[in-house]
């Protein structure tokens, strides 16, 4: 186990510095205001206000959590192993920028310290039931604003931990109970995420299927070319919404490569995502290598391998942060 301090300093420090900061320290600027009416975690078209903040929710991932309600509806889907115990089962954490639309999202579930430092890149809002005493230092540091329980209870046969959802009106109802402003505090959020465009991926290699090492939930993403799209596959099924029954599929796949670290021995864990390392993108049945770059308060910059600004298209994006030490497990076909 290692202590809190050391955790926190290795988060801190920038991850191979030494064969990248000259790079890094060269990237230029990407951010662009969004244009009015557009998504900027999309880059796609909204009715919703511009300046209005996305919220990211945490969702249950175990095999007898599903189906996932309100997922297919997300912007922007994250996958994180939510603890080194039970096969490393993971967790997801999906962000919306339209969610008083979304008629049902969930099961809720509790949050991890990774998910506070990826909200805070957003701006957003964390839905969340509680979480290991390790988060409040992080909710404290970036001066989180969340909401921790006290949402929708639907029966549905399992333990109650499986029962709690987020439904029509509760968020924003709560948002504005807590005294939290909708819109955004930090104005360069409401620039695009990403730097959209057309990217083909010329020099990419064709992949059809990419597996992922989350053992327990064996994720894979299968390229749909009717759809353009990559489908979520986990547990030998593809992930469908549990209210309209939507396959759950992304433009953009984001494959992260971080170390992880260990708080205890039940299992809690940080992800060290403030550094430099290195990912694959995939997009249209193909993909390429890539880098990423992150400090302790700015988003994820994503680079080509020489340094260059990544175009990501525009579209709902998963991004699967995968720990170093199963790194060589990531299969493509």
């Amino acid at each position: 186990m290692i202590s809190r301090k050391k955790i926190v300093k290795k988060i801190c420090s920038v991850i191979m510095a030494a064969a990248m900061g000259l790079m890094v320290a060269a990237i230029p600027s990407t951010e662009t205001h969004a244009l009015y009416g557009i998504n900027e975690l999309t880059g796609l078209p909204t009715a919703v206000n511009e300046m209005q903040r996305p919220v990211a929710v945490m969702i249950d991932n175990d095999q007898i959590a599903a189906p996932h309600y309100g997922l297919a509806e997300a912007d922007i889907v994250y996958e994180l192993v939510n603890s080194t115990r039970n096969n490393r089962v993971t967790r997801l954490m999906a962000i919306y920028k339209d969610y008083a639309s979304v008629p049902r999202i969930g099961n809720i579930r509790s949050a991890r310290p990774t998910n506070i430092m990826l909200a805070n890149e957003y701006d957003a809002i964390l839905v969340h039931d509680g979480g290991p005493v390790y988060i409040n230092p992080f909710i404290a540091f970036y001066n989180l604003p969340h909401l921790s329980g006290g949402f929708a209870r639907i029966p549905n046969g399992k333990p109650s931990w499986y029962t709690e959802y987020a439904t029509t009106g509760q968020i924003a109802g709560r948002i504005a109970g807590a005294g939290y402003t909708p819109f955004y505090q930090n104005v360069t959020c409401a620039q695009n995420r990403f730097n959209f465009g057309t990217n083909t991926l010329p020099a990419g290699v064709p992949v059809g299927t990419v597996s992922l090492p989350f053992i327990h939930n064996q994720t894979k993403l299968i390229y749909n070319a009717a759809t353009g799209t990559y489908d979520l596959f986990e547990n030998g099924k593809y992930v469908k919404d549990g209210d309209d029954f939507q396959q759950v599929t992304f433009k953009n796949c984001i494959i992260q490569c971080a170390p992880m670290m260990q708080y205890d021995a039940n299992g809690y864990m940080v992800y060290g995502i403030v550094g430099t390392g290195v990912g694959y993108y995939l997009t249209g049945g193909k993909a390429i290598a890539i880098m990423w770059f992150k400090d302790t308060v700015g988003h994820t910059i994503y680079m080509n391998m020489d340094g260059t600004p990544l175009t990501v298209n525009p579209g709902k994006t998963y991004i699967g942060i995968v720990p170093d030490d199963s790194w060589a497990l990531v299969t493509f076909a």
